[in-house]
């Protein structure tokens, strides 16, 4: 029995304190912290506030901002977030580039973004810019800049966009310094330049912005050439370099050493010195010597340490290199388990010992003796002589290190990088190895010529007042030689960019022609632009833009890019003459057949989120799919949610719980009536092939994956496999990105890779059940236990209970013991709960349950666990809570926090909707049932109940009592008559509703958690991020892998595959951190996989090769095909099965051959004669052949012992018989056969649907030599004629 005691009234917030404004927190990663109440009603900590202020109680514009750049938040955090709000951003150019840049800066959310370009919109333009129409082409009127505004504005209603007047025709001080751009009282902090402007006038607007703190981006693109500079001016600070996640290491020992051993090393450090070592909980702290690291969370009399600064070194140890230690080892682990010294004890004696070995081998006379330093990843050294470990401790004085007993954080911070950039003037002249996007162009001086075109075109243009004419050979000529001006007069000056031998990127001084060819192009291509390079740059443009606020590493100062493959025809009259059409710039560059077979081919886009929008945009700019035999066929099944809106460009507010696909296409066919698009709302993969068939995958000319999970690549990476078709495939994440051209035949396929969704590291459950130590241990146990079980697989067991006992208790059998507990466990508490509640459960019960649930998991099993250590404590003599372990606390309902709460609140709600009743999200009336019900906090008496206090990872301990308490709950189950039960709906966990209570629970029951273990709260956000597994995701870097692989795909259309794979290129993006992390490369050639055969047999093949075997006239049996196999390659065939099948099924397999052999004989004085083989499969009969050689004859026992014999001979008759039907009958007959399955329903009507629908099926064979070695061979493409059977 418990008593209860009465919980005095709660502290309602004021309505006051309800309406103020949202208090903003910034975390030490970066977050912005939603207020996260952990203190008393009264005296909120951690910057809270109290309850009913927090987690969206009340909707407003800023949620639904935040919502919109959820994954945007994720990717550059919350300190981030807010300062791109101070960014107004001035785009000089409306062309493709510069509506590519605004876009992308729009849904990043900066503060503000001016257009500017006086140029009127022609018919060409619309080739690049998206939002130009036919009515502003007509007119005659409507400017680039114009033109772009309303769409742009649509984009996102949290930036503010607009232009510049029309009479602005030149940018002065007036326009570029102003201190209140579009009325957000701040000026513009970057310009970013995408058409170039006479060389006086973009020059000065370079030395404008460098000398007032602007940045000043430029991104142009001519022709096949794109070019993009960043200039940050002479002293830019670098808050995050790279934007990769800082570390936090948990302390489990400080140790002061007052004499530093030799065997330990640490830089920095004399043998003998003092030194203090920390030992972290993870087992590869990630450090540097030389990182800094800010205390945390120290106790027991270090708390003077908390958030101060200190300089951590690595920690190694000699070891002789005879010790052959292995690092990677249980033993070498588990000896870093101990304190420090026992470790250096170890180490000595192991030195001492092979030291002494050495010395007396007379053979090492004089040699040096050997000895290899082992890095310890588990241990730091602070350094406490330099300006932070002199703050850190006063006089020098160790001595407070000592004192450690348990807790204690290492947060990782990085110090801010100070850069100096170059003008655009200065960078112009003197960059002597300009970088290439390519690296082996980089590396043999390409970019001279691409730097030494702009150069000589702006000097062109003061030459002439025009820019170079287009197919203009007079013009090309004059550039040329322009040029070669220019770079002669260079030669002379140290470091500056002119015609010389370049090796691997380092200039060699010596003089060499220019390439006057790749000029001359660059001239008479001048006028046009590629839609792709138009992506491409805005992309990487608007993401130099976003690093104005200090986070990431700008570019160092130029990449060019140069894609002379595209042009392969310049015949005159295949690239002109032009007629004004939205594809003149692509037919001016690649010809009229290019764009006719353009237009004719068949794509299919697979996903329509972010890439996909990107890819539909491309797809109609460029005039994909308008001919008479061409289509765009684009799949998704989602729709479209808020989150989605910050990167995929072509939704809007009211498209919101739309599909994607239908709206994608719709937008896109706006824009270019002429394409040939439809919309489907399928899944690509297995259970769709009755819809997606060989008629389907064998009309298409390429696949395109838009797709955001590796199972769903594999698929269609093996679709493309199979039916011989180029891939086009991508991926992003945050800032990082990466794009792979597939090609028949010439190219590895995405299977050869190694790729998985799961790159989770795992956390041990003894640390998340009992001892957590970090918020994500605190976030993780409320996912995968809280939420999982009374709201995920509790619901759903239960109801499989209440709708079909007998079935429940079927498949129940089936289940290993741990989840049968855990089973049984869940559908008994649900019942009990309905029984409290007097059988029917309400939302008062709800709140009853909310609340029992809250003293169980955060009171009393808490004191359970306390009360069992203090015991163990007593027996043992030895402290319990040390290292990692925190003692907890138990929440009092007598003194509540605020918390209590709102996990009340989104708990109840929650549990509202497992039990389908009405929920209450008015707080006030929540507050009013809450106070009503009287809710009393149970006295806590220790109890018998058995808690863990292993550290070892004893998930199955977790599981139950199990055993004869199990059969118990059954028996009681049996007895419960479920037609009387409450229905329950499981809730399915969704990440994305605010308003269905998921993210409250887990945020609220995280932070409950937290403050059990004096943890520090984790936002609203960060629990979402974490919980949701989600994805960070950038509109930057979508856009510009997408435009990398719009020019890929023009590639395919020029055939350029059948002049080699080299002409085509994959990338490995991090826009993040500078241009040292732009990589891109060929395609690797397909992956050669041994066959294990011998000559004149293949050697090895590739996974696009197949074996045909077309029976479409007279099919073969399975025997047949078994000895096709065998004659054809010399080997002898173990198993035939469907390819990709990973079961046990097959249509032949060996070991049932020798079954035939097999024999089960009765003699006639009644003994029986089993082959041995008979026992591997039906090893229960052994004993009663044993007892029938036994008993006599006249024994009434054989009789039963025969039956058992006679059931398996029975058994191996129909499997020789079945078997033989197989292996006698058709191939087709027995795929059919095995692999049809056997209930009937969906899944038999669907596999009889493809199996109609496809003459042939795809075959594995397992197979050996004569050696026994396998032998490993393709895939087998069976033919057969579905009418001749």
């Amino acid at each position: 029995m418990t008593k209860r005691q009465r919980s005095p009234p709660t502290t309602r917030a004021t309505t006051e304190q309800q309406t103020d404004p949202k208090r903003v927190c910034i975390d030490t990663n970066n977050n912005i912290n939603d207020d996260i109440t952990m203190g008393t009603t009264n005296q909120p900590i951690e910057g809270g506030v109290t309850w009913g202020s927090w987690m969206h109680a009340h909707k407003t514009d800023m949620d639904q901002e935040s919502e919109r750049i959820d994954r945007q938040k994720a990717a550059f955090g919350g300190d981030t977030i807010a300062r791109l709000k101070d960014l107004n951003v001035l785009i000089v150019g409306c062309a493709g580039v510069g509506v590519e840049t605004a876009k992308n800066l729009i849904l990043s959310n900066v503060g503000g973004v001016m257009l500017w370009d006086g140029t009127a919109c022609e018919e060409v333009h619309r080739g690049s810019n998206f939002y130009i129409t036919p009515e502003h082409v007509a007119a005659g009127e409507a400017t680039l800049a114009e033109a772009s505004l309303g769409e742009l504005r649509s984009l996102n209603p949290f930036c503010r966009v607009d232009i510049l007047p029309k009479s602005c025709t030149k940018l002065g001080e007036e326009e570029v310094l102003n201190k209140d751009v579009l009325g957000t009282h701040r000026p513009f902090a970057a310009i970013v330049v995408t058409k170039l402007l006479p060389k006086e006038e973009l020059l000065q607007l370079n030395e404008m912005a460098r000398s007032n703190g602007i940045a000043f981006i430029m991104a142009i693109t001519n022709g096949v050439t794109s070019s993009i500079f960043s200039d940050f001016g002479p002293h830019h600070e670098i808050t995050d370099a790279t934007g990769e996640p800082t570390q936090t290491l948990a302390v489990s020992n400080v140790e002061v050493l007052d004499e530093k051993p030799t065997l330990l090393q640490v830089q920095g450090v004399k043998d003998g010195e003092k030194v203090v070592i920390v030992t972290v909980a993870q087992s590869d702290h990630g450090l540097e010597d030389g990182d800094v690291v800010v205390l945390e969370d120290m106790r027991d009399g270090m708390e003077a340490l908390n958030g101060k600064s200190v300089t951590v070194k690595r920690v190694a140890i000699a070891s002789p290199t005879a010790a052959k230690v292995d690092t990677r080892g249980v033993a070498f682990q588990t000896a870093l388990a101990l304190p420090t010294a026992s470790v250096i004890s170890n180490f000595q004696r192991q030195y001492d010992f092979y030291k002494s070995a050495f010395d007396q081998d007379e053979g090492n006379a004089g040699k040096k003796y050997p000895v290899r330093t082992i890095t310890i990843f588990n241990r730091l050294a602070f350094v406490l002589n330099d300006d932070n470990g002199k703050k850190l401790i006063d006089n020098g004085d160790m001595d407070i290190f000592g004192k450690y007993q348990s807790g204690g954080l290492l947060n990782q911070v990085r110090p801010p990088i100070f850069k100096e950039y170059r003008s655009l003037s200065d960078t112009l002249e003197k960059t002597p190895v300009p970088q290439m996007l390519r690296g082996e162009d980089w590396e043999a001086g390409k970019g001279v010529e691409v730097h030494l075109s702009i150069a000589a075109a702006l000097d062109f243009y003061e030459a002439n007042g025009s820019w170079p004419r287009l197919h203009n050979k007079d013009d090309a000529e004059e550039l040329v030689k322009i040029a070669e001006e220019i770079s002669n007069k260079r030669k002379d000056t140290e470091g500056s960019c002119w015609s010389q031998n370049i090796q691997y990127a380092f200039p060699m001084g010596e003089a060499r022609d220019l390439d006057a060819k790749r000029i001359g192009r660059y001239s008479r291509l001048f006028a046009t632009e590629l839609s792709g390079f138009c992506a491409f740059l805005g992309g990487a443009a608007a993401q130099e833009v976003i690093k104005a606020s200090g986070k990431f590493t700008p570019i160092d100062q130029w990449v060019h890019h140069d894609e002379a493959a595209l042009v392969v025809d310049e015949c005159k009259s295949n690239v002109g003459p032009l007629f004004g059409s939205r594809y003149d710039h692509q037919i001016a560059i690649m010809g009229k057949d290019f764009q006719a077979r353009l237009a004719n081919q068949r794509i299919f886009l697979v996903g329509c989120g972010a890439l996909g929008c990107e890819y539909l945009k491309g797809l109609a700019l460029m005039g994909v799919g308008t001919g008479k035999d061409g289509k765009v066929l684009v799949t998704d099944m989602d729709r479209i949610e808020v989150s989605n809106l910050s990167r995929q460009f072509l939704f809007r507010q009211n498209d919101v719980g739309h599909p994607k696909s239908v709206r994608g296409a719709m937008v896109v066919k706006r824009w270019n009536p002429s394409v040939n698009i439809e919309a489907l709302e399928k899944k690509v993969g297995t259970d769709s092939e009755d819809h997606f068939d060989d008629k389907f995958w064998e009309s298409l000319s390429v696949c395109w994956n838009a797709l955001d999970n590796v199972e769903a690549r594999k698929y269609t990476d093996a679709r493309c496999l199979f039916y011989s078709k180029p891939l086009l495939e991508s991926g992003t994440l945050g800032t990082k990105c990466n794009h792979e051209v597939i090609l028949p035949y010439r190219t590895s396929s995405y299977n050869d890779g190694k790729e998985s969704d799961d790159n989770e590291a795992q956390i041990a459950m003894c640390t998340l059940r009992s001892f957590p130590y970090l918020p994500k241990h605190c976030i993780e146990f409320a996912k995968q236990a809280y939420f999982s079980d009374y709201f995920e697989f509790g619901p759903d067991v239960y109801e499989n209970f209440r709708q079909d006992p007998m079935g429940f208790f079927e498949q129940l059998d089936t289940m290993e013991p741990s989840e049968q507990s855990r089973s049984l466990r869940m559908i008994k508490a649900f019942i009990d709960l309905q029984e409290e509640a007097g059988g029917n459960i309400d939302f008062n019960g709800c709140v009853r349950i909310a609340f029992n649930r809250m003293m169980k998991d955060f009171r009393t099993s808490i004191l359970n666990l306390c009360h069992s250590a203090d015991e163990m404590e007593k027996s043992s003599g030895n402290k319990f809570w040390t290292g990692t372990k925190r003692r907890p606390r138990p929440v009092d309902w007598t003194d509540p926090i605020p918390l209590l709460m709102e996990y009340l609140y989104s708990t109840a709600n929650l549990y509202a909707c497992v039990w389908q009743v009405a929920v209450v999200r008015d707080r006030d009336q929540f507050q009013a049932v809450v106070d009503e019900l009287k809710l009393e906090q149970p006295q806590w008496e220790p109890s018998g109940e058995k808690v863990d206090l292993t550290e070892g990872d004893n998930e199955e301990d977790d599981s139950g009592a199990g055993g004869e308490d199990d059969e118990k709950l059954k028996a009681e189950l049996y007895k419960i008559d479920a037609s009387k039960l409450q229905p329950a709906q499981p809730q399915e966990f969704e990440k994305d509703d605010d308003l269905n209570f998921h993210i409250d629970f887990l945020t609220a029951s995280t932070n409950m958690r937290s403050w059990n273990y004096d943890i520090r709260p984790s936002a609203r956000h960060t629990v979402k991020v974490t919980a949701g597994r989600i994805i960070p995701a950038l509109a930057t870097t979508t856009a510009m892998v997408c435009g990398l692989v719009d020019i890929e795909f023009c590639k395919l259309v020029l055939g350029l595959q059948s002049q080699g794979s080299d002409k085509f290129l994959n990338s490995n993006i991090n826009l993040a951190a500078g241009s040292g992390n732009f990589t891109t490369f060929a395609p690797d050639p397909p992956v050669p996989i041994s066959t294990g055969l011998s000559s004149p047999h293949p050697e090895s093949f590739t996974s696009w090769d197949k074996i045909y075997v077309s029976c479409l006239e007279n099919e073969l049996s399975v025997e047949q095909l078994v000895q096709y196999i065998t004659r054809s390659f010399g080997v002898s065939v173990d198993r035939i099965f469907s390819h990709g099948e990973t079961g046990d099924k097959a249509i032949f397999n060996a070991m049932d051959k020798k079954k035939l052999d097999w024999k089960i004989d009765f003699a006639e004085d009644g003994k029986v004669t089993v082959s041995d083989g008979v026992f591997t499969q039906w090893p229960q009969v052994r004993m009663a052949v044993q007892m029938l050689g036994r008993l006599p004859p006249t024994s009434g026992q054989r009789a039963i012992f025969k039956s058992q014999v006679e059931k398996v001979k029975a058994a191996l008759d129909q499997t020789k018989e079945s078997f033989m039907n197989r292996f006698k009958g058709k191939v087709s007959d027995a795929y059919h056969q095995v692999y049809r399955p056997s209930e009937e329903g969906e899944k038999q009507d669907y596999f009889d649907s493809v199996f109609s629908q496809r003459n042939y099926v795809t075959l594995a064979i397992d197979c050996h030599n004569e050696s026994e070695e396998d032998i490993t061979l393709p895939c087998v493409k069976y033919s057969f004629s579905h009418t001749k059977n």
